[in-house]
């Protein structure tokens, strides 16, 4: 479809989340070539002739949701291990299905991923882990097309361990180095600010176990010499910390550091198991960390220090993680979990009050992924990324304050409008650059095929007949 060049959204109650971090009432934004040109009073926009006019009344206006751990490929494979123990998680179900994904299985996933992130008001993301077998290439093209903004991370490996359990991968889940090195920096050459500036292609390293020291120290060397991000799991498991232990190092970020994995153009998924000692260093050197609650509670992985890390001054962001651990890529239940599950950690129901987990749910995401001059709050200069909630539903009724209901009483589903770049991608619920019927009767179809190939067996644990 042909979006329009400017649009006017009035009458919303608009978090800007800009430096003051005002709220603007009966607020107004104007966009024009896919830029925020100014935002005020609803009153002081009148002289705007816009192509498309959007009334906001009732809903919420405000910066595109950013998820800084995706994993795309595990939205086909949905529900396929729950109440299991991580390893044989890993060892029974979810390796072992995505390491029989064939033709067009990972462009199928992902845009069944992409689909709902867009339903549930999500804009920008950062995918982890992209396996050959995948399809970057055609995943990337999938981006372009659905018009959402993304990070893209090549998986880099060269061993088959996991933390402290050596040869347990999964053999179809198995990569060489040099095809991996390879491939990443062929898709960096084309993808890379693609998609009209929406693309990069980052490095996704392996989890401990599955990257030598010597591939390390390669990639941050690569990743440096292009200025692209890189991702891994660190510190979902306490088997993390044995691994550095056993290799010398008295905890995570002595072997990060020794490694030259920190810095703010990492971002570090599910860091739980941080000693509180380590968290001045991530600080210090700006290391992102992208907290997924909804995984690690359901894996019973452990609760990651993020009031401790908030006031160290961590750079902390959210993400939905994959199918098979989170079941949803809904950014609103996952700011409501992170609101919720530390206060009775610390003890203390004054911690990640609304506002802040707002801030990681946007402006932080965007520091993560780079792109905060770009994108993160409603600014005058920045990229019209915005999403409408809207808030007229029973279930937020009454909405005395609008900030609260959202995060302690939202949904992805009360999402009306997805903005990006200007360009509509969802409008009064209906999406408008993915067809939703087709990616949704693709998914099950590859679904089925999938499970009967794999011979993975997912069922209730209650007799069926």
């Amino acid at each position: 479809m042909t979006s329009p060049r400017s649009i006017l959204i009035k009458n919303g109650y608009i978090l800007t989340v800009n430096p003051k971090r005002e709220i603007i009432t009966e607020g107004a934004i104007y966009i024009e070539d896919g830029k925020i040109v100014d935002v005020g009073k609803t009153d002081a926009h009148s002289k705007y002739n816009a192509d498309l006019v959007i009334d906001a009344k009732n809903g919420i206006v405000m910066p595109g949701l950013i998820d800084t751990h995706v994993h795309l490929s595990q939205a086909l494979i949905r529900g396929c291990a729950d109440d299991v123990s991580l390893v044989n998680w890993l060892k029974g179900y979810v390796w072992v299905l995505q390491g029989n994904f064939q033709g067009t299985d990972g462009v199928v996933s992902a845009e069944l991923c992409m689909a709902e992130m867009i339903r549930t008001g999500t804009t920008s993301f950062l995918d982890c882990m992209i396996h050959t077998r995948y399809g970057l290439d055609a995943i990337s093209q999938s981006v372009e097309t659905a018009g959402m903004r993304a990070a893209l991370s090549k998986i880099v490996m060269d061993s088959t361990g996991y933390a402290d359990n050596p040869d347990i991968m999964y053999p179809g889940m198995v990569e060489n180095a040099d095809d991996c090195l390879k491939e990443t920096d062929e898709m960096y050459k084309k993808w890379h600010g693609g998609a009209d500036g929406r693309l990069q292609i980052w490095y996704g390293l392996r989890s401990l176990g599955g990257v030598s020291h010597n591939l390390f120290k390669e990639v941050v060397r690569l990743a440096r010499e292009k200025k692209t991000g890189m991702t891994m799991h660190l510190g979902e498991v306490v088997d993390d910390v044995e691994y550095v232990k056993d290799n010398g190092y008295p905890n995570l970020t002595s072997f990060a550091k020794d490694m030259g994995l920190l810095g703010s153009d990492m971002v570090f998924a599910h860091g739980i198991h941080f000693e509180d000692k380590e968290l001045e260093l991530l600080a210090e050197t700006k290391t992102n960390i992208s907290h997924c609650p909804s995984s690690n509670t359901k894996l019973a992985s452990g609760f990651a220090k993020i009031p401790q890390m908030m006031k160290a001054g961590v750079p902390v962001s959210i993400g939905c993680d994959g199918g098979p651990s989170n079941n949803t890529y809904d950014m609103v239940q996952e700011m409501r979990l992170t609101a919720l599950i530390h206060k009775p950690m610390v003890n203390d129901p004054l911690v990640l009050p609304a506002e802040q987990v707002i801030e990681m749910a946007t402006l932080n995401g965007a520091v993560a992924m780079g792109i905060q001059d770009e994108v993160g709050s409603l600014e005058v200069g920045k990229k019209a990324d915005i999403i409408i909630i809207g808030m007229d539903d029973i279930g937020l009724t009454p909405n005395t304050n609008p900030v609260s209901n959202l995060v302690y009483s939202g949904s992805g589903h009360y999402v009306d409008t997805v903005i990006v770049d200007g360009r509509l991608l969802m409008e009064k619920k209906k999406l408008l650059t993915l067809d939703e019927a087709k990616v949704r009767s693709l998914a099950r179809e590859h679904s089925t095929k999938l499970i009967e190939r794999a011979g993975v067996k997912i069922e209730p644990k209650w007799p069926v007949r």
